[in-house]
């Protein structure tokens, strides 16, 4: 029985799908919207102590933070990159091992050099998990059946479920020293991106309910696959009231260009038939507002279409 977090989850999609296609402007403005957040979002759930404005000055105008610790702005420089890679890796057919590695390196190349894009070879323990990771010896291998997986599953199963799953089992199998967090997010969003499905961010301040499912998804996932889905509601929610605010406005700015273009074409005709009108007759005569109507024939005159002829008091407006 499909849970009711991926039904709320599938129709949400199916709204955003109506809005498409959406202006290039708006694709690039969310690509950007969501490149900061999700990058504060994600760093934030490890302790990063940049808070979102300065991860979006950090990361869009390459500078420091005053008092921040540079290892936290070279997480957020990092992360960016990897979260334009994984734009495109959505136009690739299969994801491949190298993929995965490339994600770790953009992410972990100004932290630590020698280990960004490469395998842990030492053991680790996650704090206050009572479950063991993958040992070293046997990350390659299970690496290699993690691809295999994505790469058979991908088309199968539902795209949340599917994205959920993808980060479970990365983290479980824990394949490099740090950063492992973010890449399994890189991952999961990568993976509802190829699913047709928007960016989904999990709030730093939903991190103890997000370490307790994934830590329970050791013996029962249903919990983690709910708390994701819950997770991606919640953006697409957020996205849906941002669009339909967005298509709002537009409409009525179209609105009130249509209603001003047929203002300005009544006012020309009314002069046409009636040469040396004033104002306040046009506003009658028309039933718009005196101040609305001296705007636009200030806009006429400076274009030439119109020019006003006699005294100030008795004057009216010609067509030229």
């Amino acid at each position: 029985m499909i849970s009711p977090y991926l039904k709320i989850a599938a129709k949400n999609n199916k709204e955003l799908q109506s809005f498409r296609p959406l202006p290039k402007e708006t694709l690039k403005s969310l690509r950007e919207f969501y490149r900061v957040g999700l990058t504060y979002t994600s760093n934030a759930l490890e302790g990063n102590s940049l808070t979102e404005t300065e991860t979006k000055v950090v990361i869009e105008n390459g500078l420091t933070i005053n008092g921040r610790p540079l290892h936290d702005v070279y997480e957020a420089v990092g992360h960016a990159k990897a979260y334009d890679h994984i734009h495109e890796l959505v136009k690739n057919k299969t994801i491949e091992e190298q993929d995965v590695l490339a994600l770790h390196r953009l992410f972990y190349q100004q932290i630590d050099p020698d280990r960004a894009g490469t395998y842990r070879q030492v053991p680790v323990v996650i704090s206050g998990s009572k479950y063991s990771v993958t040992p070293p010896a046997k990350v390659p291998q299970e690496m290699k059946k993690f691809i295999e997986w994505f790469n058979k599953n991908e088309s199968k199963m539902n795209p949340v479920e599917f994205a959920a799953q993808v980060h479970k089992k990365f983290v479980f199998i824990h394949p490099f020293v740090d950063g492992n967090g973010r890449v399994a997010r890189l991952l999961m969003n990568l993976a509802l991106l190829r699913g047709n499905y928007t960016i989904t961010l999990i709030p730093a301040i939903r991190r103890m309910e997000y370490v307790s499912a994934l830590e329970t998804a050791h013996i029962d996932d249903k919990g983690f696959i709910n708390f994701i889905a819950d997770c991606v509601v919640a953006t697409q929610t957020d996205l849906i009231r941002l669009l339909r605010n967005s298509i709002a406005i537009s409409k009525q700015n179209s609105n009130q260009a249509s209603d001003s273009k047929n203002t300005t074409e009544d006012i020309l005709a009314a002069i046409k038939a009636n040469p040396g009108i004033n104002a306040p007759t046009l506003a009658s005569t028309l039933n718009v507002s005196l101040r609305t109507i001296q705007r636009h024939l200030k806009e006429l005159s400076d274009a030439d279409k119109i020019e006003f002829r006699g005294a100030k008091k008795n004057g009216g407006y010609w067509n030229c």
